[in-house]
């Protein structure tokens, strides 16, 4: 009699290859990437939030009807956070191309899986029907030598039958993966489109704030004579409040110097404070916050940064900044960045009031106040208010803010946190 058609029983291979379909049907996005994609997406909240904020305030400078440079400076900003926007929009795009590219990869591969097992399930199902009369089951298993034999045959029939459904679950599992794969692959190429479409949309507005930006400047250049004579008072403001800020750290510290004498303590270094231990842990303490400090501003744009930059409209000619330049809206508060006490506060040309804070072997200073709400020997508080911002007649809303280790000059940007 006719024994049944026998096979390799495959099932070291079918474990392998069920392992490899395995790793693909359970593959996801690298958490990195993922990572990525999000810190990309806050970027650009972050940045419309900016770009927003910045249109709010020169729409408070447009209604003086009148070019200045502070809506020049602004649009500058502007400008600057549209190109932030487009570069993040483009950054998305690649990382969306990438993702395509391995939907798409991913989809063929599991097409070429899911036409290998079927054609595999074909084999197993024409074998079975060969096969299929009983009768030549039994007799091939009556037909064994010994009890072990016959044991291993009738073993091969049970892992075979096993094996032909598993071939049945793997394939229709695979099929649904490469489904989901499918409307994933769709999604993406939609939300590509979307994101080519916004990127469009920004460099539109890009060009028109560019044009924008021109205009202001040609209308602004035939006041030259004006803008000098401001800048030099501007200038002239700026060294007055160095000065006065350089003659408090020089008189606090000869008062602390002369107070360590009396008590028979051995006096600071030079040009150094001499600290009480508070002192000392407060300043450590500050120390500690750098790139963490909240901003002086609830609200606000760094308009102006620390350093020196060319001027916006006057050609060939520089201007310097001790600090930042936070624009804010009317109506907005000053608050003190760390705990302290008030060293001094002051009236200055073009700086109105100003109040400057002591923590330790640090000074942060607050400038273009209306009202103060502290006086010299007050102790603040991390983010207690201390005064007023003043606006001008042009709309501007601005304070002007420093930051002093004793008489180094510091970039605030370096101290506060980089977004609110």
């Amino acid at each position: 009699m006719k024994k049944p058609e026998t096979r390799p029983y495959q099932k070291p291979g079918f474990i392998k290859s069920l392992v490899a379909l395995m790793f693909i049907l359970t593959a996801v996005m690298p958490s990195a990437a993922q990572d990525k994609k999000t810190q990309l997406q806050q970027q650009k909240a972050k940045i419309e939030q900016d770009i927003s904020y910045t249109n709010k305030l020169l729409e408070e400078t447009k209604k003086t009807k009148q070019a200045s440079v502070n809506q020049i400076v602004l649009l500058n900003k502007q400008i600057e956070k549209r190109q932030e926007l487009i570069s993040a929009i483009n950054s998305e795009i690649r990382d969306l191309d990438r993702e395509i590219n391995q939907t798409s990869d991913t989809i063929r591969l599991l097409q070429q899986t899911v036409e290998r097992l079927k054609k595999e399930y074909a084999s197993l199902i024409y074998y079975a029907n060969k096969n299929r009369n009983s009768y030549s089951r039994l007799m091939f298993l009556f037909s064994s030598k010994d009890f072990n034999q016959a044991y291993q045959r009738l073993k091969y029939f049970q892992q075979y039958s096993v094996y032909r459904q598993n071939q049945v679950r793997v394939i229709r599992e695979t099929e649904e993966e490469l489904n989901q794969k499918l409307v994933l692959l769709e999604q993406q190429k939609k939300e590509k489109v979307l994101l080519k479409q916004a990127e469009v949309s920004e460099q539109q507005k890009l060009s028109k704030e560019k044009s924008q930006q021109d205009q202001a400047v040609r209308n602004l250049s035939k006041k030259e004579k004006e803008l000098l004579k401001k800048l030099r008072e501007s200038e002239k403001a700026a060294r007055r409040l160095q000065k006065a800020i350089e003659d408090l750290i020089a008189e606090e510290i000869r008062k602390a110097n002369e107070a360590a004498k009396k008590a028979g303590t051995k006096p600071a270094p030079e040009n150094k404070f001499a600290l009480t231990p508070a002192e000392m842990e407060l300043s450590t303490n500050f120390a500690g916050n750098k790139g963490r400090l909240p901003w002086p501003t609830e609200r606000g744009i760094i308009s102006g940064t620390f350093g020196e930059h060319p001027h916006p409209v006057l050609k060939g000619i520089k201007t310097k900044n001790n600090g930042v330049d936070i624009a804010t809206e009317k109506g907005s508060k000053a608050r003190a960045v760390f705990e302290g006490v008030v060293s001094s506060t002051m009236t200055l040309p073009t700086f109105n009031n100003v109040v400057i804070v002591k923590h330790g072997e640090y000074l942060t200073v607050y400038s273009n106040l209306d009202q103060l709400y502290v006086k010299k020997g007050d102790k603040v508080k991390t983010k207690q208010v201390i005064g007023d911002i003043s606006t001008d007649d042009s709309g501007k809303t601005k304070l002007h803010f420093e930051l002093w280790h004793g008489k180094n000059l510091q970039n605030p940007e370096a101290w506060i946190l980089k977004s609110r």
